[in-house]
């Protein structure tokens, strides 16, 4: 399958840990139908460029522009908040859009600002919050709550990381019965001195921990909050030790508007891709 016949520019960012490979599209040079496949092999450490995702930048009627995001195994996901961080920065240095921006995703159209290294952006608003859900597990049952921030979140507080395997135990809630067909990502949240959130999540899509997951940082600021252990702003530690910011207004029902998620979002490198790392 030929995916492309010259080098193909791209960028290569990190939003606190996720990272990313950002593609200017709007110029169309992968077929739609390709895509999936695409991704899947880029994404690949060690064989090709290696990510959590691939963001094609196209255009828009709607807005300043809209995306495609991959996920690491080429399942294309509604929402990424690090990602969204990613691709609001990328499309600012490349002067298709402005400062303040506004953007289409398959969870809706968001809005960012960026600040020099620094992007805020105004989340779609949350839905279906659940709380005290109890979900049989093999050899357990655990008591979780979960909410869609632009993808589905389960959200599960523990006492302590060091005894858990994080990546079997995701796994096995993202793949449960009850949050099928779509599945779900999955939170560990650990409470810290001064209100502070520890983060580690398990992605849907990428199939493991990853360093960073902005969509669940603001699931478990919100279902904390829901909870009454926490108030706008929420400060996250992620797995790979860098913050995030999620402020927001709370509303009976639960509900929650105005949820911003804010933080760094750097530039590894450019670089081209050619044929070769897709074999």
């Amino acid at each position: 399958m030929k995916f492309m016949q010259t080098p193909l520019p791209f960028v290569k960012m990190s939003g606190t840990g996720n990272d990313f490979i950002l593609i200017d599209h709007r110029r169309s040079r992968i077929a739609g139908e390709l895509m999936p496949e695409f991704a899947r092999l880029v994404c690949r450490r060690r064989f090709s460029v290696g990510a959590d995702g691939l963001i094609f930048i196209e255009n828009s009627d709607r807005a300043n522009f809209q995306w495609r995001f991959f996920n690491g195994d080429g399942s294309e996901a509604e929402m990424c908040g690090n990602g969204a961080r990613c691709a609001a920065r990328f499309a600012y240095m490349q002067g298709i859009a402005p400062a303040h921006m506004r953007f289409v995703t398959l969870a809706g159209i968001i809005e960012a600002k960026v600040a020099d290294v620094n992007v805020s952006i105004l989340m779609t608003p949350p839905k279906n919050f659940l709380l005290e859900r109890r979900i049989a597990l093999a050899d357990r049952t655990l008591l979780l709550h979960s909410v869609d921030t632009g993808v589905p979140h389960a959200v599960l507080f523990v006492d302590n990381f060091a005894e858990m395997d994080i990546c079997a135990l995701g796994r096995e809630i993202r793949f449960h019965p009850d949050f099928m067909p779509a599945g779900t990502n999955v939170n560990f949240v650990q409470f810290l001195e001064g209100g502070a959130l520890k983060v580690r999540t398990y992605e849907r899509g990428v199939e493991n921990e990853t360093l960073a997951c902005g969509t669940g940082a603001t699931a478990a600021a919100l279902l904390a909050a829901v909870i009454g252990k926490a108030a706008s702003p929420v400060d996250i530690v992620t797995s790979g030790g860098e913050r995030l910011a999620i402020s927001f207004e709370l509303r009976d029902g639960p509900a929650a508007t105005n949820v911003f998620l804010k933080g760094p979002a750097h530039v590894i490198y450019n670089g081209e891709l050619s044929p070769e790392a897709l074999l």
